[in-house]
């Protein structure tokens, strides 16, 4: 059952956030997983085998289930698509993607860099073949548009916190975008409210006239 998510908005985050009162929003997480240090990072990628963004590249993740934290949720999908149990992992971006198409829909994705894991990648249903890039080999023309922005963002040595909105006028055409750098207490802005109601809008970026 999906989840209610209730908004605390801090005064001072950047850029406009409103709470949309006519739209649903559909939350998610994304891992990153790294190994390595400075020019010997790699980042482990999976390619899309069914589903929403098949055939794309990307990190692993899905939908918070009822009863779940973020953090769960996140290491439960991890484990789940690729086989690995995530031992350390730190939130480093929250990023929320307006499709505008036929029937317009929010989506609010909660990233984590998970640094530590144990187990053996295993490929799934859901993604397959999984493989190691390096920085200079990621493949982004095989990737969702909006990854070259914020990506390269891992493999940097602060690995700053950051919002960020994009805008979709399909599923392969990205319009304007904003990232943000922030202080990590602002990720206490989006947390559950009651797990066991129906899912309501959390806050995003108000479109700009």
């Amino acid at each position: 059952m999906p989840v209610k998510w209730k908004p605390h908005i801090p005064n001072d985050l950047p850029g406009d956030l409103i709470v949309p009162e006519d739209k649903g929003i559909k939350v998610l997480t994304l891992v990153a997983v790294v190994r390595g240090e400075g020019k010997t990072q790699e980042i482990l990628l999976g390619r899309k085998a069914r589903g929403f963004g098949k055939d794309k590249w990307n990190g692993f993740g899905g939908k918070v289930e009822a009863g779940e934290t973020i953090e769960a949720a996140a290491k439960r999908e991890l484990r789940e698509e690729s086989g690995l149990k995530a031992e350390k992992m730190d939130k480093t971006g929250v990023m929320f993607f307006w499709f505008l198409e036929e029937e317009p829909h929010l989506m609010e994705v909660h990233l984590f860099v998970c640094t530590s894991y144990s187990g053996t990648i295993e490929e799934s249903e859901e993604m397959n073949p999984i493989q190691w890039f390096s920085p200079t080999a990621v493949p982004y023309s095989l990737m969702w548009p909006d990854d070259k922005f914020w990506l390269p963002r891992i493999f940097s040595p602060e690995r700053k916190p950051f919002l960020g909105k994009f805008e979709f006028s399909n599923l392969s055409e990205m319009g304007s975008f904003e990232i943000h750098d922030i202080d990590k207490e602002y990720f206490t802005a989006f947390r559950i409210a009651d797990a066991d109601t129906n899912t309501t809008p959390s806050c995003v970026w108000a479109k700009k006239n």
